[in-house]
């Protein structure tokens, strides 16, 4: 048996998909966005008049996506330090990394904080103009 979780707080699904699931104790994370719920906004990001991306901020972007991640653990019955698995898709390991880097220390590791595994990748493109993307896997009692 699965519950499929479909958060009312973070940025609707880019496609087919629900936000989360839970199977037995583990709730598996869909890729998760900087986005903005409704207006599609990302935190960070100028476009030109094409809808280019001119430039970005990668640590707003970070600090979104984390955003984004506790709200949907939330709706699925979990919470922040329920995570034992994170994955990130990053767009720029070159750049980003050491600013992504240090932001994710400052959530994930010591003090009480979950210090889960995680895996970090670069990717050539993601489903919208988003610089980082993390798929996230929690355990719940």
């Amino acid at each position: 048996m699965s519950d499929i979780f479909e958060s009312s707080r973070a940025p609707e699904p880019v496609g087919a998909f629900p936000h989360a699931k839970r199977v037995g104790n583990l709730i598996f994370l869909s890729g998760i966005g900087p986005r903005t719920r409704g207006a599609k906004e990302i935190p960070g990001v100028m476009f030109d008049s094409a809808r280019n991306v001119v430039s970005y901020d990668i640590e707003k972007q970070c600090r979104a996506v984390f955003e984004n991640v506790r709200l949907v653990l939330e709706e699925a019955g979990a919470s922040w330090d329920d995570i034992v698995d994170v994955t990130v898709f990053l767009m720029n390991m070159r750049t980003d990394f050491p600013i992504y880097n240090r932001l994710y220390a400052e959530y994930f590791a010591g003090d009480g904080k979950p210090n889960p595994t995680r895996t970090t990748i670069e990717v050539t493109a993601l489903p919208t103009p988003i610089a980082i993307e993390l798929k996230v896997i929690a355990a719940v009692g």
